[in-house]
């Protein structure tokens, strides 16, 4: 895919758009299908085991945003500089965010393993002891492949850049399959409960890093690739355009994890119920974002490559249409969801309380995802992808503060609602983003600002 020569030709045509959406739409059904299957095969080893693993994940992604966020960037300054059709730069941003995530993630790593059981506790304090050592083995095994996670997220992102989403699928497909069949052969055949899990997701991490960093190193036909990866290169202007993006991405996801952090240690004192049903609803919730989510990834390439092209009427354009189809298939997917909640809570062998609990928060779930969710995280990724990052971290990082967090200790503490009011409070979260996103697309000033520094 290739932007256009003249303005006169659209810079993605409605199938260009279909292939770059679809495979991302697969990749999103994959990943969260199998990460349902995953949560199932671990249950198995109990709700401490599924708890651990659930805390820790909240950890870890607090801690990987900061090159998560730098890929992001990479994602939006190569999108930028393909829709100008500047070649060389395109592949200098690869080659500085490669490293620079790379070192980031080992910084990390090295953190996460001298310091696991201190972090787990100083986040969450007193829990059953049972999920505090399942917690504790996950932790490390996940340390172990930041790295790798680091290389995965810069790759999967470049190859988006160039609107070439199948490759990420192919990875992903691979990770996801080695995680489950590593799975089934350590927790149930060498029956290794929660080390089992976390030494499939390591394996299948990496493996998918070195698939996607092989693909970019041998792609030199592709509009980007990853040149000399063993001879280091300093480009401190396209750090900063990276950085324009990434630091507020990653402030704006860091601070709002830790936000999470605080109403999961809330979760944590309603008892191990309440953590695995938050951990059930958070999976098949995710199956209604699975559209939303892949529209989102698919705007930060599509708007910047119209940013980088100039034509900012084509951008308003692809916005608008996308989130059309955004809200046409989060809300037919949300009433599949609520209808079929009873049979899919059933899958995950808990408790009938925990189960009950679960369908409950689910089904709430379902009505706000249709209402507000594409608007509250889909729509601000195009605003991302024109360089007005520090407007949508602004907006996300108060309304977790001043609105989930506040409303989630009123309403689960004070009205007695727990878990159910937690998840109310992030539901009126997604409403404040809402209306300010929805007022700072239609406005012009996200038009004016500048990523490129050439």
């Amino acid at each position: 895919m290739t932007p256009c020569e003249t303005k006169s030709a659209p810079i993605f045509t409605g199938k260009a758009l279909f292939g770059l959406i679809l495979p991302l739409v697969l990749e999103q059904l994959l990943a969260t299908t199998i990460g349902m299957a995953d949560t199932m095969m671990v249950s198995q080893a109990g709700e401490a085991a599924v708890s651990g693993i659930a805390l820790v994940t909240s950890i870890e992604i607090l801690l990987i945003q900061a090159f998560v966020a730098l890929s992001a960037g990479g994602a939006v300054v190569a999108s930028q500089y393909i829709g100008r059709g500047d070649r060389v730069n395109a592949c200098r941003t690869a080659k500085q965010l490669v490293y620079s995530t790379l070192f980031i993630s080992l910084v990390l790593m090295a953190l996460v393993l001298c310091f696991n059981r201190l972090i787990l506790h100083l986040v969450y304090g007193r829990v059953e002891e049972d999920v505090m050592r399942s917690a504790e083995i996950y932790f490390y095994f996940c340390a172990l492949s930041y790295p790798a996670l680091a290389m995965y997220n810069t790759g999967a992102a470049l190859f988006r850049s160039m609107g070439n989403s199948r490759v990420s699928l192919m990875a992903s497909a691979v990770m996801n399959c080695v995680n489950i069949a590593g799975n089934a052969v350590l927790i149930y055949g060498a029956r290794l409960g929660v080390t089992g899990a976390a030494i499939s997701t390591l394996a299948a991490r990496w493996l998918a890093a070195c698939i996607l960093m092989w693909l970019l190193i041998r792609g030199r036909s592709n509009p980007v690739y990853f040149d000399r990866p063993l001879h280091f290169e300093w480009n401190g202007s396209i750090l900063r355009s990276v950085l324009r993006i990434g630091v507020p991405g990653g402030i704006e996801n860091s601070i709002c994890q830790l936000g999470k952090l605080l109403v999961a240690g809330l979760i944590t004192s309603f008892g191990t119920s309440a953590i695995a049903a938050d951990v059930i609803s958070n999976n098949l919730a995710s199956i209604g974002n699975i559209m939303g989510n892949s529209i989102g990834i698919a705007l930060v390439t599509v708007i910047g490559q119209c940013v980088g092209a100039g034509d900012y009427t084509a951008a308003r354009s692809y916005t608008k249409k996308l989130m059309i189809v955004a809200y046409v298939c989060m809300g037919t997917m949300s009433l599949i969801v609520f209808l079929l909640a009873p049979y899919l809570v059933q899958f995950y062998s808990m408790p009938q309380e925990t189960t009950q609990l679960a369908l409950r928060v689910l089904r709430v779930n379902c009505v706000s995802c249709a209402i507000a969710w594409p608007c509250a995280f889909t729509l601000p990724n195009a605003l991302r992808a024109a360089g007005d990052a520090k407007y949508t971290m602004t907006v996300s990082m108060a309304a977790m503060w001043l609105v989930r967090i506040g409303c989630a200790y009123l309403l689960a503490s004070y009205f007695g609602l727990g878990l159910l009011g937690v998840w109310l409070a992030m539901h009126l979260d997604w409403v404040v983003r809402t209306v300010f996103f929805v007022s700072r697309a239609r406005g012009s000033k996200w038009e004016k600002i500048k990523v490129l520094d050439s």
